[in-house]
């Protein structure tokens, strides 16, 4: 049967652990001097040679010929429980054994004399899911066990033990591998197991693995299975994660509140079966780089990528302020905390329209961009630019224009000598002169809001253009079916004024916008529209 690479490569002897010499090298001190505890707790995130060394310590302590504190691997004792053919060693999954009743047992098993080696050793793991009860059982066993025993109690989450048990313990706290350890146990599993793997996959592998030598090699193992030659292609297929490419790419258009490409951009990853939990995960992973570089001067050390990656991850931090990343990274953690098992894709799509888009949040960060454009408007001001007047408020509290919104299929045309090329609106500051209406530069962006408030409304004014002329907003559509939704109900026009007037940060009253006229060759005033419609009829 096929042997697992965490398995078939776990460590037999203290010298072989990587990344916890401060751990093996105490542990074989204190057996080379014969000081043998009673009890040890071994305490740390998942994959980090807990478990491992347990075994170890177990062999060592029983080992007949120990060397330098380390089993010899050669007596009887050695062979025996590397062939787990002795009932002296017992482990005991805590998770699945965690009652009183089954501490009860151990305490009536230790009694007994070890039947072949010299200590009864029980191996705890994930010590902390015990019970009160069973914890309480436990304590006094523990405190002053007979002679020949020897506990060992592992745990991902120490602080879940009673301050009781952790006084009676000898602590040992193992650290994540740093990335370099891990990398170059991979590339020398990779010889052996004859297999290429690149630097760059390594690297994602250290990564993905976040100080974990066993998932690390587990990922390994998966992909090795799908490839000989593995490179980041590989890793992101087989682990179902975007890359750094996607997700730098994600980021900038977030930065340029680009919702539209934000969006295709999450579509296509779906559509490649990406994890959307793990999507999420991966921006967080970004966003934390992007603050790190931000704010620490020697950032390049505590941040896993490629030379290259962190050049571009630099570039991208220049285009961020402090503020944006640390709110889009409490808006990705706090959508991270409310998943449960996996994350659909509106989900993410969900908290990426809300980076896109700040204000649509009800959030601080939604009136921090709101109080900026505010300020950009005030600034404005300052200049000497006119801006629309806002609408007055009435004493309930509801928006009422000062004046009336123009109906749209009644409006007089402009007058003949009207520009065609307009000059376009500052997005700081909407002008609105007496004269020439002026484009809206930013009417895609408040048709992007308009689909959230009223799709039907944003429908319908798909393809048309705004303007801004004698204080209202100026909307260019041919199509009947808007005019007639848009003088059916005074809660259309509502839509249109709101979402305006997030993007803007002014509120206007609406009116049509209607092309303007020139005069042909003749003199004579044409209408464009007209003549082209007479031409379709010729």
């Amino acid at each position: 049967m096929y042997q697992a690479l965490y398995r078939k490569y776990r460590p037999i002897i203290f010298s072989d652990v990587v990344g916890q010499e401060h751990i093996t090298n105490t542990l074989t001190g204190s057996l080379k001097a014969g000081k043998t505890s009673h009890a040890y707790l071994f305490t740390g995130t998942r994959g980090t040679g807990k478990t491992t060394c347990a075994k170890i310590l177990a062999r060592a302590v029983c080992c007949e010929n120990p060397i330098n504190g380390e089993p010899c691997g050669e007596c009887e004792s050695c062979k025996t429980i590397l062939e787990g053919n002795t009932t002296d060693i017992n482990e005991i999954d805590a998770a699945s054994n965690n009652g009183v009743n089954d501490i009860r047992d151990l305490k009536e098993q230790v009694s007994f004399l070890p039947t072949s080696l010299k200590y009864r050793v029980y191996i705890i793991d994930e010590v902390h899911m015990l019970s009160t009860a069973a914890f309480n059982a436990l304590l006094k066993t523990l405190e002053e066990p007979p002679a020949h025993v020897v506990f060992i109690l592992a745990t991902t989450e120490v602080h879940k033990l009673p301050a009781t048990i952790l006084s009676r313990c000898q602590r040992f706290d193992f650290k994540r591998l740093e990335p370099e350890v891990i990398i170059k146990r991979i590339n020398y599993i990779a010889e052996k197991e004859g297999f290429v793997i690149t630097d760059g996959a390594a690297m994602m592998v250290a990564s993905l693995a976040d100080g974990g030598m066993r998932d690390a090699l587990s990922i390994l193992d998966q992909c090795s299975a799908a490839s000989q030659n593995i490179d980041e292609n590989i890793i992101r297929d087989v682990c179902g994660i975007a890359g750094n490419e996607n997700i730098f790419a994600l980021i900038k258009a977030i930065n340029k509140g680009d919702t539209a490409s934000a969006i295709q951009t999450v579509d296509a990853l779906y559509r490649n079966s990406v994890d959307m939990k793990k999507l999420i995960f991966e921006l967080i992973s970004c966003y934390r780089n992007l603050m790190i570089i931000k704010t620490v001067k020697s950032a390049r050390e505590l941040i896993v990528c490629s030379e290259a990656e962190f050049s571009e991850l630099s570039a991208m931090a220049d285009a961020h302020s402090l503020s944006n990343i640390i709110d889009a990274l409490t808006a990705l953690q706090e959508m991270a905390e409310s998943l449960t098992t996996s994350a659909s894709r509106s989900d993410v799509e969900l908290v990426i329209v809300k980076l896109c888009s700040p204000e649509l949040a009800s959030t601080l960060s939604s009136l921090k961009a709101k109080v900026e454009r505010l300020e950009k408007t005030v600034a404005a001001l300052s200049q000497g630019k006119a801006v629309a007047a806002p609408v007055a408020t009435t004493p309930t509290g509801t928006s009422k224009p000062k004046t009336e919104d123009i109906p749209l299929p009644d409006a007089p045309p402009p007058t003949a000598n009207e520009p065609e090329q307009p000059k376009a609106v500052s997005k700081a500051a909407p002008t609105v002169d007496d004269g020439e209406p002026v484009p809206v530069a930013e009417w895609p962006e408040i048709l992007e809001i308009l689909k959230l408030s009223c799709p039907l409304m944003a429908g319908v004014l798909t393809d048309s253009k705004a303007y801004i002329g004698n204080g209202r907003l100026l909307i260019d559509s041919q199509l009947e079916q808007f005019k007639e939704l848009i003088n059916s109900d005074a809660k259309y026009r509502d839509y249109i004024r709101k979402a305006a007037e997030q993007v803007l940060g002014v509120s206007y009253n609406l009116g049509p916008y209607k092309r303007p006229v020139v005069p042909n060759e003749g003199g004579n005033v044409v209408d464009p529209l007209a003549e082209f419609a007479k031409s379709l009829n010729s």
